[in-house]
């Protein structure tokens, strides 16, 4: 089994949009760069750095914690990410990973190690695991065949229905796992801080500077 992360290097300005509003661009990047090195520890524990793939955009240099994230991934394969859209971009990472694979991203760092394993166990037994997310999208993809990671190219990402339209495009052998909530706006920082109180993310949600 293998774990691969898609995910923005966490750089002032270009990543956290939406947060950013709310609590400004420097902060919403730090709070990216917290939750990015939750998903990293998350992952190891899993299944073991070598086991682990990164497909990145940007540029860690540029990047709030941009030594501590190059560190976390000393034994990570990592790629950068390659396609017109994202959908283009997640394709072409599953397509460059060794299945089965699972794949998240870095929104969600109240992720465990549990909920990873209970999804390699549910891939084990189907050819696809989703993980739905509150918004309407999802927060995992587990593939037994990368490769069918193309349909995704049909499926418009970052909407109400993309969770639906993903399981619709996968077409059958689909399970779910749990529903998560992803970090997008101020409101789901909170809920997701409190949810994982012991996490990077949560300690720097707690000691952000309020604009």
């Amino acid at each position: 089994m293998r774990i691969l992360v898609t995910a923005k290097a966490p750089v002032p300005g270009l990543v956290k949009t939406r947060l950013a509003r709310d609590v400004g661009d420097r902060t919403a990047a730090g709070l990216a760069a917290a939750a990015l090195l939750d998903t990293i520890d998350t992952c190891v524990a899993a299944v073991g750095a070598a086991s682990c793939h990164l497909a990145l955009a940007g540029d860690l240099a540029a990047a709030v914690r941009g030594e501590e994230i190059s560190s976390a991934l000393a034994r990570w394969t990592v790629r950068a990410q390659r396609g017109r859209t994202f959908a283009d971009r997640l394709a072409t990472a599953h397509a460059a990973t060794p299945g089965p694979v699972l794949q998240i991203g870095m929104d969600t760092p109240q992720v465990t190690p549990a909920d990873l394993t209970a999804a390699a166990d549910l891939l084990e037994a189907h050819d696809a695991v989703v993980g739905p997310a509150y918004d309407g999208g999802w927060w995992l993809l587990g593939l037994q065949d990368p490769t069918l990671a193309a349909r995704l190219r049909t499926v418009p990402m970052s909407q109400p229905d993309t969770c639906a339209r993903t399981i619709a495009a996968l077409a059958s052998g689909v399970v779910t796992t749990r529903t998560l909530r992803d970090v997008d706006t101020i409101a789901d920082a909170a809920v997701v801080a409190r949810t994982a109180p012991r996490s990077r993310f949560a300690r720097s949600w707690q000691t952000r500077e309020v604009p």
